[in-house]
Parts: C-alpha cells; structure tokens; sequence
C-alpha cells in the first residue's frame, strides 16, 4: 500500500494542475483558534471535488510541522483510511503553525527488452529501481509542497520563514488573516529567489455544488508577488507550478516544482 500511496503522490506532483485535475491537499477544521491547548484536526487527501474525500488518501511520509517558535513538532493519531489521510495537532505554543507535506520523488522511463518501462518512487529508491546502463533513459525529478497554516491566539511569523528550497509562499498578508472583501498580498519564491511570471489557480471550495470552477488566475509579477481581493468567505485552494534544470539527482535531465496551499477566508 505504501508505494501505491507514494505512486499516486508522484503522479500528482507530475501531471499539469488544472480545474480537472486531482488536487492535492491539507484541510484544518479550523485556522483561527484560542485557548489555553486547543486542538485542530487535519484531513489529508488527494480528490477530484475540492475538499472532498472520493479519489485518494494524501500519504503523510513527508509531514512536517512547525511551531511558532520555528521548532518541529509531531501530529498525533495518525491514520490514513480509504480516500483520506487524517492527525491531530494540539497547540500547545500561542502563535501561528505551518502544517506541510514535502514530497521528493523520481519519475523515470526506459527501455528494456524493447519495451517502455516506467517507475515511480522516491529521490533515494532510484538506483536500486532503475537498471544500471538503462537505455534511453529519462527521469524527471519532482519537489513538491502541499500546506496550510493555524494560528492559536495571535498570528506569528516564524513559522512560515522560507526554506530556500522549492516553490514557496511568502505570506506579505499573515495565512490566518484573511478577510471576504480585503485585498490581500503575497510572494512566490523559487529556491529563494522571487518567481516572476508564475501562474497561480485560485479556487473556493464547495465545487462539488456548483456548475461552474469560479477559478480565479493571476500571475506574479518582476517581484513574484500578487494579490488577491477576496470575493466571499470559505476554504480556498491555491495552487501553482513550474519546473526547471537545477535537479540535486544526477540522472534527471528536469525537475518539476509544485505548491498547494489551502488557505480559510473569513467574513468581515
């Protein structure tokens, strides 16, 4: 089960995102809390309708949570089910906490005994996977991020410091707050440096009952920042993509990069 989990995970990062693909997500049952240790829960999926479990469970390999003091931190009750991935998150600090999984896979094609072999997995699997000597071979190497953010008490900014690596988002407006009818203003960094010329998908959820997506598409600008004026509350989905030659696996010709976030607008 696990590889068929990480195959699909792959799969995702590889095929071009758009309103028809499957998405790719993490979704908090709340992002703005207060308490002395509340707790939030996470579901973990990868669907066909936004924000509903009917295609995949999201593997959670690659969980990584960090605290508002920057530290890590482990969820708890961990399961993954049928077409979801579920833990919990108790949140013991005050402040604001990134909640992300970060996938590296390996997509590889060769031929073998004059047929197309293809293969799946993860960055550290692919010389025992893939045969030395591999004839015409081709593999493209993936990073991916998919991530949301909660906040217990007043919003933080440590958390969500960028990495330096992959398609990141640099909050200018602070994840948790977001308001339905307020402009709010954003940045794509690709390896640390701004992403100019990026093209996001913006989507509410609940498309499971409407005709249409209501995708909104912006671009970054020189700077790789944008911004988006909130038409009504709910979960958003925020998603982009982009690829490049900087791969760290020496047998990948191209890297594809990829970035999901889910984000909760409130009403004014």
């Amino acid at each position: 089960m696990s590889r068929l989990l990480l195959s699909a995970f792959v799969l995702a990062l590889l095929i071009p995102v758009t309103s028809e693909a499957h998405k790719v997500w993490l979704r908090p049952s709340q992002t703005v809390l207060s308490g002395a240790e509340p707790w939030v829960t996470v579901d973990a999926a990868v669907s066909n309708d936004l924000f509903y479990f009917n295609h995949f469970p999201l593997r959670l390999d690659g969980l990584v949570i960090t605290a508002p003091d920057g530290s890590s931190v482990e969820a708890e009750n961990q399961s993954v089910g049928k077409y979801r991935s579920v833990f919990d998150l108790a949140l013991k600090q005050r402040g604001t906490y990134r909640i992300a999984v970060v996938n590296h896979g390996v997509f590889a094609s060769w031929e073998e005994n004059g047929e197309r072999r293809r293969w799946r997995g993860n960055a550290q699997s692919i010389a025992n996977e893939v045969p030395a000597g591999a004839k015409n071979l081709s593999v493209t190497e993936s990073l991916g991020r998919v991530e949301t953010f909660v906040t217990n008490g007043a919003p933080s900014t440590e958390s969500i410091q960028p990495t330096g690596k992959g398609v990141e988002l640099v909050p200018l407006t602070h994840p948790n707050d977001l308001y339905a009818g307020e402009e709010s203003k954003f940045q794509f960094l690709v390896n640390g440096k701004p992403a100019a010329n990026m093209q996001i998908e913006l989507l509410r959820g609940e498309t499971r009952y409407r005709n249409s997506q209501d995708a909104l598409t912006i671009t970054t600008d020189s700077k790789g920042e944008f911004s988006v004026r909130w038409p009504e509350p709910g979960m958003y989905w925020l998603e982009t993509s982009t690829e490049d030659s900087q791969t760290e696996i020496p047998q990948a010709q191209s890297r594809r990069l990829s970035y999901a976030a889910t984000l909760e607008v409130l009403p004014q």
